[in-house]
């Protein structure tokens, strides 16, 4: 052969690797590229922890300083924040800074999950899960059913909140405002989609009107006008509460599916009543809800054998690198002795420093979502499990039921298949999150939500701030 000969083989031989192995190394060289955009856009200011600042021995002290306590005000990354999350992060729970606006909200938003007893809510999440599962088997097609399990779980969690709040069951067409809702939310945030503010607007109208003529049992923030009331309600429990429940509830079943030997534990009714949260405390610290919870300090914080932490400064809380996320084994087993159960685990905040508000009922009702579905079905997936999960969870729903489970062999087909489709769809979705993500970044700063409201306001530290967790991964 030719030296030209040589070089076009050659040529062609590496072309082909490169594409053939583009689902491998392109999705990550996009999630470094993206990193670093965001990191760009945050400036230098930032403080990591842990980091050589804020070392992991020191995360937990510092993250519950009472002057690691703002929310927006002075973070370069704040109006991309609230960008994601309008209409309303001005009046967020999450976003609102410390003050009287705050204390009204959080007060408020206490009240309204106090209302009901344990018993009332595994009555109401069982109640609202068997709902959305036998919507599957009125399906013309029966049995093996193929499903995307954050969209599974999204209605669910928008049944139990829209009952929570109103006290009534959720009628359907408002249940798909939520849903549309909350989904567009969680997509922006992953920059799989940009945002759509008619899906949003029309959640925010119908809140408006409810609470005109028929407003919750919860008198809401006496601090908030009526559209702010609707703003409240949508961005707490239709926004942040469906979705954040709808993600974890995702990442557990598909921790199931994907690990089919704790998943047979579960389904044997072995007596270990405690199995199931265990698995949900392995999947939490595996798969953390936050990514980077951002806090701005109001004053200096002291750190061991160094100068002090200034005010001002933007405090970067790395959840996933606290609890070593990812980094060994799936053993929910580690959480049955003192001696191997992880210490660094903060899967909702810490107590000193606004923790999220479902830390006491979270866990339990998960239990009886999952309860719910491993009744009727086995789990079973091939896909890759990440934490920010924006293939949004495929997997096949089992029937029990010998008779409606089909063929194994067919089962395995389809599984081989959604590996396939799922290692590809990383491509075209990592050049669409690069693409939106950036222009999203440039359109948050244009608009400059956050600067331009406290701009506008009269300085004082009871207004509002943005969200403070950031998905950058893919």
């Amino acid at each position: 052969m030719s030296a030209n000969g040589w070089l076009v083989w050659l040529v062609t031989g590496a072309a082909v690797a490169l594409l053939a192995g583009l689902p491998y190394w392109l999705p990550r060289a996009v999630v470094a590229l993206r990193v670093r955009i965001f990191a760009r856009v945050g400036g230098e200011e930032g403080v990591r922890a842990p980091g050589r600042e804020v070392p992991a021995e020191e995360f937990k002290r510092v993250y519950g300083h009472p002057a690691a306590n703002g929310r927006s005000r002075g973070a370069a990354l704040s109006d991309l924040f609230w960008y994601w999350l309008s209409p309303g992060p001005e009046v967020h729970q999450e976003h609102l800074e410390p003050g009287p606006r705050y204390d009204d909200v959080a007060r408020t938003t206490r009240q309204i999950l106090a209302g009901l007893s344990r018993a009332q809510w595994t009555e109401l999440v069982g109640r609202c899960t068997r709902r959305v599962l036998d919507e599957l088997d009125a399906r013309p097609a029966r049995g093996v059913h193929g499903v995307r399990l954050r969209d599974l779980m999204m209605p669910v969690w928008a049944e139990v909140y829209y009952e929570v709040v109103f006290r009534e069951p959720c009628p359907r067409p408002v249940r798909d405002l939520i849903t549309g809702n909350a989904d567009d939310v969680v997509s922006a945030l992953k920059c799989t989609g940009l945002r759509h503010m008619d899906r949003r607007a029309r959640l925010t109208e119908y809140l408006r009107a409810r609470l005109a003529h028929d407003p919750p049992p919860v008198p809401l923030p006496s601090s908030l006008t009526a559209r702010e009331q609707a703003y409240y309600l949508q961005g707490t429990f239709f926004n942040t509460a469906v979705v954040q429940m709808s993600e974890a509830m995702a990442h557990l079943l598909l921790a199931l599916a994907t690990h089919r030997p704790v998943q047979d534990r579960l389904l044997t009714g072995a007596e270990d009543p405690d199995f199931l949260d265990r698995v949900i405390n392995e999947t939490l610290r595996h798969f953390p809800l936050f990514g980077v919870a951002h806090r701005i300090t109001s004053g200096e914080i002291p750190r061991d054998g160094q100068g002090p932490i200034p005010a001002g400064s933007v405090l970067l809380f790395n959840y996933p690198e606290y609890q070593g996320s990812g980094g060994d084994s799936f053993d929910p087993d580690r959480w049955l002795e003192s001696g191997t159960r992880p210490s660094a685990f903060i899967p909702f905040g810490v107590t000193a420093n606004r923790p999220c508000p479902a830390r006491g009922f979270a866990v339990l009702t998960m239990r009886v979502a999952a309860e719910e579905v491993l009744r009727g079905f086995r789990l079973e997936s091939s896909v890759e499990h990440t934490r920010s999960l924006p293939s949004r969870g495929p997997c096949l729903l089992v029937p029990r039921s010998a008779a409606a489970a089909g063929s194994p062999a067919r089962r395995r087909i389809r599984l081989a298949a959604m590996r396939v489709a799922d290692r590809w769809a990383t491509v075209p979705r990592s050049l669409t999150q690069l693409v939106l993500g950036s222009y999203m970044v440039w359109d948050a700063r244009r608009q400059g939500l956050c600067r331009n409201y406290f701009a506008a306001s009269s300085g004082g530290t009871s207004s509002g701030g943005p969200a403070t967790s950031v998905t950058v991964g893919r």
